[in-house]
C-alpha cells in the first residue's frame, strides 16, 4: 500500500465520510494561480516530467539549495533528467515539510504512481510519466478538464497582450479568466524599470503616456479592456498597504519626476502608491469586481541571486510589517466613500492571522455574505498547519461558512492536488471536533458548510455568468 491513501490527513471516522460524501467530488474554483494562459490557449503538451513539475517551481528550488543541490540543477543548463534526479534525490530530506506531501500526491493523481519518490526509484518514475505523458492525456486542457476545473483565474499585467483570453473565450467546455495586477504602476523607485513598464501599458492601451492623467485612462482602459473579457478579480502583491495617499496636484508631480529619471523620495513613492491603490479601488468597486490583497511577502532578499537569476526564483520570505493600521486605514478610506469592492485579503505572517481575521469584520456591510474576506493560507502558510491556523482564525473571529475556499497560486500545472490537500484538511478539523463534541454531530449541517467551502461560496461571490452553483446552501441567507 503506497503512502497517499484514501484516509490521507483524515483521522476520525467523521472526517472520513465528510471528506468522502461532500468535498472530494467538488469541481475547482482556482481563482488565484500563475498558470501561463499562453500554454492554456495552446493546449500545451509536455515532453517530460521535468516539463509539468519542475520547471519555474522556486519552492522545490529552495528546498534543492537546501540540500546542497548546485544551483545549475536547479535554473542552470544541465539535462532535463539530470535536474528531475536532483529534485528526485532531495525529495527524502523533505520529510516534515508539505513538499513532500506534494510531491506524492500529484504523482499519485496524475500519473497512479504510488512509489516513494527517491534516487533509486527515479528513473523508473521518469520512464512511467515519460510514457503517460507522450500519449497526449496530460495536455493543459485536459488536465484542467480531469480535475474538474470549472473556472480558473490567471495573473496578467495590464501591460500584457489579453490575445490568450481572448482565443480562450471560444474554448468549449473552459472558463479561463484573467485577473488584473497593476504592480508595475506603483514601482517608482526604479525609473528605468516604471519607465519600460508604462511604455508597455500605453502600447497596449494605445495610448501615449506622457502626463499622468494619460497613466490613469491608460489604467482604466485597460481595466475596460479586462473586463470585456470576463475578468472580475484585480491582484496586489505588497509589504503593506499605502494609507497616506498624495493629492492629484501631488501625484502628477511625482510622476513627471519618474519620469524624468530621477528617484523620488520613499514618501513621494508610498503617496503615489496610495493615490493609485484608492484609484483601482474605484475601478473595481464601480464593476462590482474582488480586490484581492497579498500582503506582506518579504521579496528578493538575496540580492546576489535577484541579480543572476531575476525575482520569483525562491529567495522570498516572511516580512514582519506592522500590518493594522495601514490596512484597515486603506479599506477605510474607500468604505467612506462607498467604494470599497469585495475584498480578498491575504496573511502570510502566523503572527498577523488573528489581526487579519478581525479586520475583516470592521468592512461588512450586510450587501453579500463574507464581502471581505480573510483569504487562504498563502505561500508558507499553504500547508496542513498554516491551514488550520488560518481556518481557527477564521471561525474565531468570523464565519467560517462563507470562507470562499483554497486557490493553488501556483505556477505549476501539477498543482490542482492542492485542493483536495485542503479540503483533507478542512474536513479532518470538522470531523474531529465532531467526534468530540465540539460540533453537532450532524452530518448533513457540517457537509453542507464544507461543499460550500469547497466550491459554491466563491461561485456564489465571484458570480462568474459561465460558472453556475451544483448545490443550494443548507442555511438560507437573508440579505438584502
Amino acid at each position: 500500500m503506497g503512502f497517499i491513501t484514501e484516509t490521507f490527513l483524515l483521522q476520525t471516522e467523521a472526517a472520513r465520510r465528510l471528506y468522502h460524501g461532500y468535498a472530494a467530488n467538488q469541481p475547482i474554483l482556482d481563482y488565484h494561480c500563475h498558470l501561463p494562459p499562453k500554454d492554456i490557449a495552446a493546449d500545451r503538451h509536455f515532453e517530460n516530467l521535468f516539463e509539468i513539475w519542475l520547471e519555474g517551481d522556486h519552492y522545490k528550488w529552495r528546498a534543492m539549495r537546501a540540500n546542497g543541490i548546485a544551483e545549475r540543477y536547479c535554473t542552470g543548463d544541465v539535462s532535463a533528467y539530470e535536474k528531475f534526479a536532483a529534485w528526485a534525490g532531495t525529495v527524502p530530506h523533505t520529510l516534515r515539510n508539505p513538499l513532500y506531501h506534494w510531491t506524492h500526491l500529484e504523482l499519485l493523481r496524475y500519473f497512479g504512481i504510488d512509489t516513494l519518490l527517491d534516487e533509486r526509484s527515479a528513473a523508473q518514475i521518469w520512464g512511467e510519466t515519460g510514457d503517460l505523458l507522450r500519449d497526449g492525456d496530460f495536455s493543459t486542457r485536459k488536465i484542467l478538464r480531469k480535475f474538474g476545473v470549472a473556472a480558473l483565474c490567471t495573473t496578467d499585467d495590464p501591460a500584457d497582450s489579453l490575445q490568450y483570453h481572448v482565443q480562450l473565450q471560444s474554448a468549449e467546455g473552459l472558463t479561463v479568466l484573467p485577473a488584473f495586477r497593476p504592480d508595475g504602476a506603483l514601482k517608482t523607485q526604479d525609473p528605468a524599470a516604471f519607465n519600460r513598464w508604462v511604455d508597455r501599458l500605453g502600447e497596449s492601451a494605445n495610448i501615449q503616456i506622457s502626463r499622468f492623467p494619460h497613466l490613469l485612462d491608460a489604467l482604466r482602459k485597460r481595466h475596460d479592456d479586462f473586463h470585456r473579457v470576463g475578468c472580475r478579480l484585480s491582484d496586489h502583491g505588497l509589504d503593506v498597504c499605502y494609507p497616506e495617499p498624495c493629492s492629484d496636484g501631488e501625484a502628477a508631480a511625482i510622476f513627471e519626476k519618474v519620469r524624468s529619471g530621477t528617484v523620488p523620495s520613499a514618501t513621494e513613492s508610498a503617496g503615489f502608491a496610495g493615490h493609485l491603490m484608492l484609484f483601482f479601488g474605484r475601478l473595481d468597486s464601480e464593476k462590482g469586481w474582488t480586490k484581492q490583497l497579498h500582503l506582506g511577502a518579504r521579496r528578493d532578499a538575496n540580492t546576489r541571486a535577484l541579480r543572476e537569476l531575476g525575482s520569483n526564483s525562491g529567495f522570498d520570505s516572511i516580512g514582519d510589517w506592522r500590518q493594522a493600521d495601514p490596512l484597515v486605514r486603506y479599506l477605510d478610506r474607500l468604505d467612506q466613500e462607498h467604494a470599497l469592492p469585495k475584498m480578498i485579503v491575504y496573511n502570510i505572517n502566523p503572527a498577523d492571522d488573528y489581526i487579519f481575521a478581525s479586520i475583516v469584520g470592521n468592512f461588512q456591510d450586510g450587501s453579500i455574505p463574507g464581502k471581505v474576506q480573510f483569504g487562504s493560507g498563502w505561500w508558507f502558510l499553504d500547508q496542513k498547519e498554516g491551514i488550520e491556523w488560518q481556518l481557527n482564525a477564521l471561525s474565531n473571529c468570523g464565519l467560517l461558512s462563507r470562507f470562499v475556499g483554497m486557490t493553488t497560486d501556483s505556477r505549476s500545472f501539477m498543482s490542482f492536488p492542492r485542493h483536495e490537500y485542503f479540503r483533507r484538511v478542512l474536513c479532518n478539523l470538522l470531523g474531529s471536533e465532531m467526534e468530540s463534541g465540539l460540533l453537532p454531530n450532524d452530518e448533513k449541517l457540517i457537509g453542507g458548510m464544507i461543499r460550500n467551502i469547497c466550491f459554491d461560496n466563491a461561485v456564489r461571490y465571484f458570480a462568474f455568468p459561465s460558472v453556475q452553483s451544483v448545490v443550494e446552501s443548507p442555511v438560507p441567507a437573508f440579505t438584502r
